[in-house]
Parts: C-alpha cells; structure tokens; sequence
C-alpha cells in the first residue's frame, strides 16, 4: 500500500518536477543500505534505521522541487535555508536544470552522519 501511494506521489507530478524528484529518490536511495521510503504527511519521507531523515517535496509559491533535511539546523551547507524553520533546512532546485549531484551528496553525508555516530538517536 505505501509503495503504491509512493508511486501514485511521483506519477501524479509534472514533468520536470517528476523527473527531478525521481532523480533525487534515486541519490537518497544509493547513499545508505539503512535508508528505507515512506509517505508522510502525503509526501515522500526518507527514514534512516526507523527515524525520520529527508524528505522531497514541491515549493507551492515556485513550483521547484526541493530536498528537505529533518535535522537541517545541524547541517552547515551555503545552499542549505531554513527560512522560519526550527529544525529543518532545505535546497532548492531548479527542474529544468542538472542536479548539483556532490553538493547533494555532501549535505545527505552530513546529516547522514548524525544518525550514524549516534547524535540523533535511532530505533537501531
């Protein structure tokens, strides 16, 4: 069922934006064995290990799709904005353009770490 309304979120999307949320799904997959899928808050979330990691989404006001970090405030990245967030941050792209690939990778490495040495607990 959660993997159907995953892929009913993705087919839904318009073109760029569909191909660009796909093409981030597949960089956060490839990082980590321990990152699984889910659909929360009707938009597809990132779990490392059971605790909320990243999450994709559509910025309502500019239509671009963006990549949000759950525990953003203990990320450090230029690219990173946490407008009136208290603990996310996000990145912004732009669809029609190629993805900044390393800069993703390094922000999903950072925050990534923070699961992995223990300073954001989880249920492993």
């Amino acid at each position: 069922m959660i993997l159907k309304s995953l892929d009913n979120f993705y087919a839904n999307q318009n073109e760029p934006c569909k191909s660009c949320l796909l093409a981030l799904c597949k960089i956060i997959l490839e990082q980590d064995k321990n990152i699984t899928t889910a659909l929360k808050y009707a938009m597809p979330f990132f779990m490392y290990n059971g605790k909320m990691f990243c999450y994709l989404w559509i910025d309502k006001k500019t239509n671009k799709p963006y990549l949000g970090i759950v525990e953003g405030a203990l990320v450090y990245h230029p690219l990173l904005v946490q407008g009136k967030r208290a603990r996310m941050k996000i990145i912004q792209f732009n669809a029609n353009k190629d993805l900044p690939i390393k800069t993703i990778i390094n922000i999903l490495t950072q925050a990534l770490n923070l699961y992995r040495n223990g300073i954001i607990k989880t249920k492993k």
